[in-house]
């Protein structure tokens, strides 16, 4: 994972312009799946947090506009997007090339990789090659299903969020689970309930993924006012601020 580039500031320049003329807007609602700790999950009062979801606050404050988020499934969230249910998508989505033929993205708010999380007494599954034969946990329709779907020769379990995937392994039903590497730390670092039984063990793909916003195909006025806040709040130190916070370093 990496920070976003500090060639954003230049974006900062355009900002004023933007938050005046997004005063007169009726404000802009956010599609999370919150099940992605730290990225957006609901904790255990009941409120959806995360990273993204103080972004989200963030990129309000600083524009002026009024933003507010839902929690929604995986597998229908950018149906809604496209059906107008919602004006943006800000939930860990890969910035990739089929996806860009019909949304557009921010600029990249962060980076990851798939890695392999599994159970210690498994700790010997460190590759793609070493699931071979082996049973998978994906969550459908992401990039790590994606991932395994490129090899025959490992059995996919896939499920509506990457929650029940960890908890089916740990119930036996699987071998190892294949995730985006921030997800898999924090069920490994910060989750009570797994602590001392979880390991990230590998990388399942070397592909480094670029994490952004997205929005409706053609919709340069959020993008633009989601382009020079995130500017904004890279030039005034709160981006760093929040991945401090959510242990994204």
């Amino acid at each position: 994972m990496k920070k976003i580039s500090a060639l954003l500031i230049v974006l900062a320049a355009c900002f004023a312009v933007f938050a005046s003329g997004a005063a007169e807007s009726d404000g802009y609602t956010f599609a999370t799946n919150a099940n992605w700790p730290p990225l957006e999950y609901v904790d255990e009062n009941g409120e959806i947090v995360g990273f993204e979801i103080d972004l989200i606050n963030a990129m309000s404050e600083v524009s002026g506009v009024p933003m507010d988020y839902v929690n929604t499934s995986w597998d229908t969230i950018f149906a809604g997007l496209a059906n107008g249910q919602y004006d943006a998508i800000a939930s860990g989505v890969t910035v990739t090339e089929e996806r860009k033929l019909t949304i557009d993205f921010s600029t990249t708010i962060y980076q990851v990789t798939q890695s392999i999380l599994t159970k210690k007494e498994n700790s010997d599954l460190t590759s793609v090659e070493s699931l071979f034969g082996k049973t998978v946990g994906v969550q459908m329709g992401t990039t790590g299903h994606f991932a395994m779907e490129e090899y025959p020769e490992i059995t996919i379990k896939a499920y509506e969020d990457i929650a029940l995937a960890i908890e089916d392994m740990i119930n036996g039903n699987s071998d190892a689970v294949v995730c985006d590497s921030v997800i898999a730390s924090d069920y490994v670092l910060a989750n009570e309930n797994y602590r001392g039984m979880l390991v990230v063990t590998g990388t399942a793909s070397e592909t480094i993924e670029d994490i952004a916003i997205a929005v409706e195909k053609g919709n340069s006025e959020l993008l633009d006012i989601i382009n020079s806040s995130i500017a904004t709040l890279q030039e005034n130190g709160k981006l760093d601020e929040l991945y401090a916070k959510w242990n994204l370093m």
